[in-house]
């Protein structure tokens, strides 16, 4: 079975970061935002991770709702 492919995308200034991974990724997406978070050359800075972290979470939780029996 093949995984389903999950996206979250930031617009900032005039940067697009579009992050797209499988799903069960997400602690490898997560490390990507504070590689570029701490990147001083990047203008993706901690604020940023923290958004799309809580989005990521958002979304998770979404899917173990529709997942549970009722």
């Amino acid at each position: 079975m093949q995984a389903t492919m999950q996206q979250l995308s930031l617009v900032k200034g005039g940067h697009r970061y579009v992050f797209r991974y499988p799903s069960g990724g997400e602690a490898d997406v997560i490390g990507a935002f504070a590689s570029l978070a701490s990147d001083p050359a990047s203008n993706f800075d901690w604020f940023d991770a923290a958004v799309l972290s809580y989005q990521m979470g958002r979304r998770l939780e979404l899917e173990l709702d529709r997942s549970e029996p009722r």
